[in-house]
């Protein structure tokens, strides 16, 4: 799903007050901190994560498969911060504007 920037940014600021719900360390992503991972999304939409692994291009790898894993968007990262969005139809706990 892509977004305008305005709708980014208005979910960047939805996410700004969120505390990370999934840390993910050195150890990488094992099934159960996906099985964590999906089941956060699904709840939530709209999450934070915080990606501890050792250098830029494993966390970059990792947030890449946090992604495609979860079909979410990325909306921001900063540092070790990712903020990931996905709409759940059944929810809609998060209303994202049309513009």
């Amino acid at each position: 799903m892509t977004f305008t920037e305005a709708q980014k940014k208005h979910l960047r600021g939805l996410g700004h007050a969120l505390k990370p719900v999934i840390m993910v360390g050195e150890a990488g992503l094992s099934e159960s901190v996906l099985a964590e991972y999906e089941t956060t999304l699904n709840h939530h939409e709209l999450i934070k994560v915080s990606v501890r692994a050792g250098d830029r291009k494993l966390r970059d790898s990792i947030i890449e498969q946090l992604c495609t894993t979860g079909s979410a968007t990325l909306i921001q990262r900063v540092g070790n911060m990712v903020l990931l969005y996905r709409e759940n139809p059944e929810k809609k706990n998060i209303i994202v504007p049309n513009r």
